[in-house]
């Protein structure tokens, strides 16, 4: 009764706004069903009109009209499959929309369960398995009845007691199929969930290419990938048997009926019950009766992988964000402070504490040298400052404002992030400066690459802004795919800059160029450097070195440098560079 209500829920949500497709969808219906009901007719007068030697012109008059409802009904068929099509593309889009909006509005700590591919298959898999749903399920189980009950009410006006035995069939019929209709629902979710998993797989692997084909790993990833697809075929194998029962069982009814109606028409022909015309009209109608049996069948084996669908869809529609928006403090334009208080953070599925009483402060303009081994806590202090996460205890604070008093948006907007792997997407250099952003004039964009001073880089592009980008940054050097990360930024002008070490893997002429891009792109900015070398700390102001998730050193660059009993002293007296890997 849940998944019903929930079916019914999404339903409304979706098809409401559709109404008069749905109208037009069920009129379409029911004149083909009203068509298809009369075609027996006619051709039962047809054959008793030639029994009684009827003039041609009868005949060809009754052939006539046969033909005539026949093609009507194929025509109304048609409609009906293209109004019930475009109302299914409509409402799924919506909902891929709207589960797709959400998805990427949850957490970092919820995001971070499922692979891509998983996801994937949770906004397009199973919303396409709904698309039945939306278009055609409640008035296919409507005309299914209906046409159910005009061959029932027929045959009883034509012979009474073929009516009461038909109706007796129908009601053992359906009886079995609703009995049917939950056996398959456990399997169909294992088959989704499998599904998922077995495209989140396909994906990683994917991304991991070069690394797999580097290291000679392609034939455990195939012998891996193979047990993926045993399990995959095995649990979808189940699941299609279980779904199967529900069509068996209305193929064996429909032989059952047939042979019946076969016999019982034929003693009644013999008790002069019946015309030669009503035989073929009562054949016809049975077999008539197996179209909307089977479609019930259909419908019902549908129902089960949609409700499946419909409860993992409703899993992650029923995720809330725990990172809200606070009561709206604006913070002013310009460079910003930076002050964690105090910070201590464990991550959701972890026990042990990441930071451990993190406590210092960056004045507005000041540029900070961020130090540490791996795993000592500089990652998580950039996530905690995009909320992407909350403190556990303690407050950050940007301007001076604690950032959950911030609205989500506004704190992102003045927060610019540039990291070694930059996301370029399949699109034009334009889109990709300005993520697909039409409000921003290509005026703006030269603007930013002269200022940026990327125009040598600008004018070797063979179509300027037109010009397009492979996925993945494909053609795009690691020197020119950060200069568009530089840009980026540049155009949402941040009053604080987070960079993890832009130009660690770059060639010395590429870096001196990115080295120049960014001393524009800090100046008059707040700027935290994630640094991976010695050398990129040389610019900056304050030096800040993370051990064991707590801030083991921090103060003025000139001063911990000169200062031989200092941990930074040392770094650059021994040039442990491998440190901060």
């Amino acid at each position: 009764m849940e998944k019903r209500d929930r079916y019914i829920r999404l339903l409304s949500t979706y098809m409401n706004p559709y109404r008069t497709s749905v109208v037009l969808l069920a009129a379409l219906l029911l004149g083909g069903i009203l068509l298809q009901l009369a075609n027996p007719q006619i051709l039962g007068g047809f054959v008793d009109s030639v029994v009684a030697r009827a003039e041609s012109s009868v005949l060809v008059r009754s052939g006539l009209i046969y033909l005539g409802i026949g093609l009507s009904a194929q025509l109304l068929g048609l409609a009906s499959t293209y109004v019930s099509n475009d109302l299914a593309w409509k409402a799924t889009n919506r909902l891929r929309q709207d589960l797709a909006g959400h998805c990427l509005s949850l957490d970092m700590s919820f995001l971070k369960k499922y692979t891509p591919g998983q996801f994937i298959e949770r906004i397009d898999g199973d919303v396409e398995q709904l698309a039945n749903f939306f278009s055609q399920f409640l008035v296919r189980i409507a005309s299914s009845v209906l046409m159910l009950l005009g061959i029932v009410i027929v045959l009883s006006f034509t012979e009474w007691r073929l009516g009461l035995g038909l109706t007796g069939f129908v009601a053992v019929s359906l009886w079995a199929l609703l009995h049917l209709q939950t056996a398959a629902v456990a399997d169909s979710e294992r088959e989704r969930e499998v599904s998922s998993v077995f495209y989140g797989f396909i994906e990683e692997r994917l991304m991991a290419l070069d690394d797999i084909r580097a290291n000679g790993g392609g034939h455990h990833v195939m012998s891996r990938f193979i047990d993926v697809l045993r399990s995959y075929t095995d649990i979808c194998y189940r699941a299609w048997v279980k779904r199967s029962q529900i069509w068996l069982t209305s193929f064996s009814l429909f032989s059952v009926g047939q042979v019946l109606a076969l016999v019982a028409g034929l003693m009644l022909y013999y008790a002069q019950s019946m015309t030669l015309g009503d035989i073929f009209m009562l054949i016809n109608y049975m077999a008539m009766l197996f179209g909307p049996i089977e479609q019930l069948a259909h419908q019902l084996q549908d129902a089960q992988k949609a409700f499946a669908s419909i409860g993992r869809i409703d899993e992650i529609l029923g995720v809330q964000r725990q990172i809200c928006d606070g009561k709206g403090v604006e913070l002013a334009p310009g460079a910003l402070s930076v002050e964690f208080q105090q910070v201590d953070f464990v991550y959701d599925d972890g026990e042990e504490r990441v930071l451990k009483q993190v406590a210092f402060r960056l004045e507005p303009g000041t540029q900070l040298g961020l130090l540490g081994r791996t795993g000592s806590g500089k990652t998580t202090l950039s996530r905690l400052l995009f909320r992407f996460y909350d403190a556990t205890t303690g407050s950050v604070r940007l301007g001076d404002t604690d950032v959950r008093d911030l609205k989500v948006r506004d704190l992102r907007s003045h927060i610019g992030l540039v990291t070694q792997e930059v996301q370029i997407f399949e699109a034009s250099v334009r889109d990709n400066l300005r993520l697909f952003d039409e409000s921003i004039p290509d005026v703006r964009l030269l603007e930013i690459i002269s200022e940026l001073g990327l125009q040598r880089w600008f004018e070797s592009l063979p179509n300027g802004l037109d010009t397009l980008l492979g996925p993945q940054g494909h053609g795009l050097s690691a020197g020119e795919a950060q200069l568009l990360a530089f840009g980026r930024v540049f155009l949402k002008d941040p009053g604080l800059i987070v960079l993890d070490e832009p130009s660690a893997s770059l060639d010395p002429a590429t870096e001196h160029l990115i080295d120049v891009t960014m001393g524009r792109l800090l100046r008059n900015r707040t700027a935290i450097i994630i640094a991976h070398r010695l050398g990129t700390v040389q610019r900056v102001d304050e030096v800040l070195i993370m051990e064991n998730g707590q801030v083991a050193e921090h103060g003025r660059r000139t001063e911990l440098a000169a200062d031989p009993a200092s941990r930074f002293a040392h770094l650059l007296e021994t040039g442990m560079e491998e440190s901060f890997a």
